[in-house]
Order: structure tokens, then C-alpha cells, then sequence
């Protein structure tokens, strides 16, 4: 089975981190994600993450840290996630695939029901808050 490189973003504003829910249209459809996308062949990480956050919401990111990736099994393939802290520096936010989003503080994180392959950067997320979330406010 192959294995998928996915990004993904943890997007930092105000103290707050950013979670996009799945739309109907894409695989685990209502699950909550940091939202990214697929590497494409020859694309660095970084890159990739840039232009997905672009091409699904619009919005243009700074990214400052690079995070511990994450594998996943599904049933029909194996995701690794690689995930990055980020920085919102502008474009005003459309939802162009996702259902919804929510700008979350550290004690709403675990309230939403995540896509399996996103639980252990949310777990990363919260026991890592002050160094990730609360020391980027510049």
C-alpha cells in the first residue's frame, strides 16, 4: 500500500489555532483537520503547505516550525502527516473546500471529533501549547 506525504498547517492568530471540518465532497466527510494537502512529485513540504492553504482557504501563511510527523493506516492507505506551525499574514478567509472552521483555544481542541490521522498532532498541540501557540503572539 502506498504511503501518502500530506501537510498540514496548525495556523496560529491571537492565541487561537485554526480547525477545518471536511465537506462532503472529500474522504471522512464532518471530520475536523488542520487543513494542507497532498505533496505533489518534486514539491518540498513547505511549498506544498503554502499552496494548499491558498488553494483551499485563501489565506497566505508564514511558517515558523516544523512538527513531528504523524503516520496513519486507514483501511485503503497510510497517510504521513507533516505537519507545521504557521502564521496568518493575509488573504481574507473563503471556504473553498471545507464545511466550516473554528478558531480554537487549548481546552476546545478535544471537543471536535478529528479525522484519526490528525489526533496525535492535536495531542502534540496541547501538551506543546506555550511553546507553539502563546510564544508566537509577535
Amino acid at each position: 500500500m502506498n504511503m501518502l506525504q500530506v501537510t498540514c498547517a496548525i495556523i496560529v492568530h491571537k492565541g487561537k489555532v485554526l480547525a477545518a471540518q471536511r465537506s462532503s465532497k472529500m474522504d471522512l466527510p464532518g471530520k475536523w483537520e488542520f487543513p494542507g494537502g497532498k505533496l505533489e512529485p518534486d514539491e518540498n513540504p513547505k511549498s506544498c503547505l503554502v499552496r494548499e492553504i491558498q488553494e483551499e482557504l485563501n489565506m497566505e501563511i508564514d511558517i515558523f516550525e516544523e512538527l513531528p510527523p504523524a503516520t496513519h493506516a486507514y483501511p485503503t492507505k497510510t497517510i504521513r502527516l507533516i505537519p507545521f506551525c504557521a502564521c496568518w499574514k493575509g488573504g481574507e478567509i473563503r471556504l473553498l473546500e471545507h464545511e466550516q472552521i473554528r478558531w480554537l483555544e487549548k481546552n476546545e481542541l478535544l471537543s471536535l471529533d478529528w479525522a484519526p490521522a490528525d489526533l496525535p498532532i492535536v495531542h502534540d498541540l496541547i501538551e506543546n501549547w506555550v511553546k507553539l501557540v502563546v510564544s508566537t503572539e509577535f
